[in-house]
């Protein structure tokens, strides 16, 4: 059992990638590209409440089960619980094909 309320932390990666959805969803709607960047911020932020709520990455290599991943607005989005806080590591649109990390 993980504790709840831990902060949550976007690496640089996670943030660019979200940065990179962003701007090319506005390229044809700059109201759903304010929608999909809003709603996956939140679905970030609202781990520290319930951090072991979505399930164990399939992706990742030789999991401990702290890495974690969920999906919304067709994005990928994967994370680690650490004893400190939570880390928010990458994003990919579901199209893509998984990175070996």
């Amino acid at each position: 059992m993980v504790a709840k309320g831990l902060n949550v932390r976007l690496d640089d990666l996670a943030l660019s990638q979200l940065q990179q959805a962003y701007n090319y969803i506005k390229k044809d709607s700059l109201k759903n590209s304010l929608k999909v960047k809003k709603d996956i911020f939140s679905a970030c932020m609202a781990i520290a409440n319930h951090p072991e709520k979505y399930t164990i990455d399939k992706y990742k290599l030789e999991n401990d089960d702290s890495y974690r991943a969920f999906e919304i607005h067709r994005y990928r989005i994967a994370y680690r619980i650490l004893k400190t806080e939570i880390r928010i590591l990458r994003l990919r649109h579901t199209n893509m094909e998984p990175l070996e990390y």
